[in-house]
């Protein structure tokens, strides 16, 4: 299995991506949904450099897009770290400068 961890703010987008799921789509398309991320979570570690650059949102940081979410990760020498799972129009208030 590829090395990468998250970071607290991406266990925590888990974690409400989930009950969000779950609420509006019921139990099995919430797993079905959250499967595929983490699909997505090992094709990115074992192909870090697949999804562009977004130096424009954070110098570093890569996206790739699953569904309707950004995943936000950067590559260090230890592997991949996701930092967070972002609804599309959510990017700007999670990444503003003051953050």
């Amino acid at each position: 299995m590829p090395d990468y961890k998250l970071a607290p703010e991406a266990e925590a987008d888990l974690d409400r991506l989930f009950d969000f799921g779950i609420d509006t789509f019921g139990v099995d398309q919430a797993i079905k949904y959250m499967s595929g991320i983490k699909d997505r979570f090992d094709n990115i570690a074992k192909h870090p450099f697949k999804y562009p650059a977004v130096d424009h949102i954070r110098k570093g940081y890569r996206r790739s897009v699953y569904g309707v979410h950004s995943i936000y990760y950067r590559i260090s020498d230890k592997g991949v770290e996701f930092i967070r799972l972002i609804n599309h129009e959510d990017t700007i208030r999670n990444f503003s400068a003051d953050k």
